[in-house]
């Protein structure tokens, strides 16, 4: 992806694609440390079953309904656990950043060609099929940071384990499998595949459409309400597979025992027991996440490549 205004083409590949990883961490670091307790908040709601489904007795029931809403939960946790309980689980998601947003530009860039069918420019289609790519294959990349980081945000003890702790004791119980450090991947190849496949899809066509601003303020702006409008979008259409993935990789109803095993067998499973709306739930801290999250994680990497690209290229 390349900024408007910069040129480009003296720079070598490999110097591009330097560029794109540090831009990609940037970014990526910044909206997860500004973002990360609406995560959080997203997870223990979606991991909470309704209280016809919780019929566990008090001392084993892990999935007991505890919050009404998301200032519900933003209060319990805090006089409960503490203000820190809002940055749980933030370490694997910082450390997978990097790593995922280099694939996920990389591939978005190198696969747009191959999307456009004979056609001289992209498409709205070579987006959306050029971000469902990016978003899959990071997917796979990420998943195992993922299975650590919900662990540790469906733990309501005060007393937080590091998450090389909580990896260890998934691996030492689980292994590496898809009973273990890999469980649920194609739940959040789903969940990654159609937010991007929409979120990239829908940014590069509406910004190629929406004339470009000569204020810097609002040209600003409109990147910014692109990008918002585009995470929202995306939040509503991939939902149901970050439900199944987290009931997947979070703590099962009854302890020793798997009730959440497939993607779409937990989809079936929700909907089946507590009813469509349940599919939706966390959409309110997802959208009020990766909303603005969707803006600034564009914003940032756009101009951060922009920089990298006027004063080291």
């Amino acid at each position: 992806m390349t900024s408007q205004g910069v040129q480009t083409h003296e720079i070598s590949a490999a110097k591009r694609a330097a560029f794109q990883v540090l831009a990609g961490g940037s970014a990526g670091f910044l909206e997860v440390c500004i973002m990360q307790p609406l995560d959080v908040v997203k997870t223990r709601i979606q991991i909470q079953a309704t209280p016809a489904v919780s019929a566990v007795s008090a001392a084993t029931a892990v999935t007991e309904v505890h919050y009404n809403g998301v200032f519900d939960c933003f209060s319990k946790m805090y006089r409960q656990e503490g203000i820190s309980s809002y940055w749980k689980g933030i370490m694997p998601p910082i450390l997978a950043e990097t790593p995922k947003r280099a694939i996920k530009f990389l591939v978005f860039e190198q696969t747009k060609p191959l999307f456009q069918f004979g056609s001289p420019t992209p498409t709205p289609l070579t987006y959306s099929l050029a971000g469902l790519t990016a978003g899959t294959l990071e997917a796979i990349a990420v998943n195992p940071f993922e299975v650590v980081k919900v662990a540790q945000q469906a733990d309501r003890q005060k007393k937080m384990l590091s998450t090389f702790q909580v990896a260890r004791g998934i691996v030492q119980r689980d292994g590496l499998g898809l009973n273990g450090l890999n469980k649920g991947v194609t739940a959040t190849m789903g969940r990654n595949g159609v937010f991007n496949m929409v979120y990239f899809g829908f940014y590069h066509s509406v910004k190629n459409v929406v004339p470009e601003n000569n204020d810097k303020t609002l040209e600003f702006l409109r990147k910014v309400a692109i990008g918002f409008t585009a995470g929202t979008l995306a939040c509503f259409v991939n939902i149901p597979f970050d439900v199944a993935k987290s009931r997947i990789q979070g703590p099962q109803p009854v302890p020793g025992q798997i009730k959440y095993r497939g993607t779409l067998s937990s989809m079936a499973t929700v909907y089946r027991e507590e009813g469509f709306r349940a599919l939706y739930k966390g959409l309110v801290p997802k959208i009020m996440r990766l909303g603005p999250g969707g803006a600034i994680l564009l914003l940032v990497f756009e101009y951060s490549y922009e920089y990298l690209l006027h004063n080291y290229s």
